[in-house]
């Protein structure tokens, strides 16, 4: 596995709330990691998906945020470049959110986008 240097301008990023909300998730299994892709999905196009894996694919971007490693797929790279993953608190509720600067339109229920 390749790590690759975590560049904020150019690669996605973790807040200190995701961070630790994604170590929490990650502390009884050591040796996984979280991998972000996309897929076809919703009226606008696409959707975000995060997994707990044993591996990062072949041709991931992987980085690594203090214990938290995160491998990127490929093939939503370019749709995901600059993005920060944070996690807020929206009533009772904890949701990870994406701020993803790509974005030119979101459906009204925000599950999916799509980029220019």
């Amino acid at each position: 596995m390749t790590v690759t240097t975590f560049d904020p301008v150019s690669s996605v990023s973790l807040t200190a709330s995701a961070q630790k909300y994604f170590a929490s998730k990650l502390v009884k299994q050591p040796s996984k990691l979280i991998r972000l892709s996309t897929k076809e999905s919703g009226c606008t196009g696409f959707s975000y998906v995060l997994d707990i894996v044993d591996a990062a694919l072949e041709n991931d971007t992987v980085l690594e945020f203090g214990d938290v490693v995160l491998a990127v797929d490929s093939q939503s790279a370019s749709m995901l470049q600059g993005t920060e993953i944070d996690l807020v608190r929206e009533g009772v509720n904890e949701v990870v959110k994406f701020k993803n600067p790509n974005v030119v339109a979101e459906c009204g229920c925000g599950e999916s986008f799509s980029v220019s």
